[in-house]
């Protein structure tokens, strides 16, 4: 039966792979990229680089690379928008191994961060076997997520001793604000800037690009450091086209 692997590579550095990344990446026969056009590039040939360093057969491998589908991210109806992307995602993904590997072939994707925490492919290939069920295997090789990578580089640890972490989005985070019984969240996904609105008085540890070349990071108390990581962040996605962050918000009397 064919067989897809989704493979953590980390956060932005080539050295957050793991052993198991590279011995299934030299196991494979197919290596899938989704481009999402010029802005996220980067993010392609970041792949492309991990491929050539980690692979030791490169003539024993194919890359095939293909335009992502497109995304509603003006729909006021979020969750559906973000279903409907992953259902045409799924319906390429399937398209693709079908056609890219034989009976017995061996495929993967490489996915930013640790799929096993958060990622798009893998929900886009359950939506693909619930099309066509038993077309392929699925496993999932953990990676170094953006999570660890920013606590380690911010040399402090996610939680503190007998107290609760919470791992939310931006969206969540403005519409509901820290949760009352939870002194530690983790922010993903904010693509604007929702600690403004948290307490000033609670310290946020925050990274952009972390373990890449345009890593940025900086941390304080919000009420002194929030315009300007807001402003910083800005001022990178412009300058690059696209930007992948995270923070850990910490109040400061658990």
């Amino acid at each position: 039966m064919r067989r897809v692997s989704v493979v953590g590579i980390g956060a932005g550095d080539p050295e957050h792979l793991t052993v198991q990344a590279i011995r299934v990446l030299n196991e494979i026969d197919v290596v899938f990229m989704t481009d999402k056009g010029d802005q996220t590039s980067e993010l392609v040939d970041a792949r492309r680089e991990i491929c050539t360093r980690y692979i030791d057969d490169q003539d024993g491998y194919r890359l095939v690379v293909v335009p992502d589908p497109p995304r509603d991210r003006q729909s006021p109806a979020y969750r559906e928008a973000v279903e409907d992307w992953r259902r045409d995602r799924a319906r390429l993904y399937l398209e693709l191994i079908n056609s890219e590997l034989g009976p017995d072939g061996h495929g993967a994707f490489l996915a930013w961060g640790d799929p096993a925490l958060y990622d798009s492919i893998v929900p886009a290939l359950d939506y693909a076997l619930a099309l066509e069920p038993n077309a392929f295997d699925v496993d999932v090789i953990p990676g170094i997520s953006s999570v660890s990578a920013l606590v380690a580089r911010h040399g402090t640890t996610l939680s503190r001793t007998g107290r609760p972490v919470q791992v939310t989005t931006g969206r969540l985070l403005r519409a509901h604000g820290l949760p009352p019984d939870v002194d530690d969240v983790v922010v993903m996904l904010d693509s604007e800037a929702a600690f403004s609105d948290v307490d000033p008085d609670a310290y946020i540890y925050w990274g952009a690009y972390v373990g890449s070349e345009h890593e940025l990071l900086m941390s304080g108390r919000l009420g002194e450091i929030a315009d300007t990581i807001a402003k910083t962040k800005a001022e990178a996605r412009a300058k690059h086209g696209w930007i992948m962050d995270s923070y850990l918000i910490r109040r400061s009397s658990p």
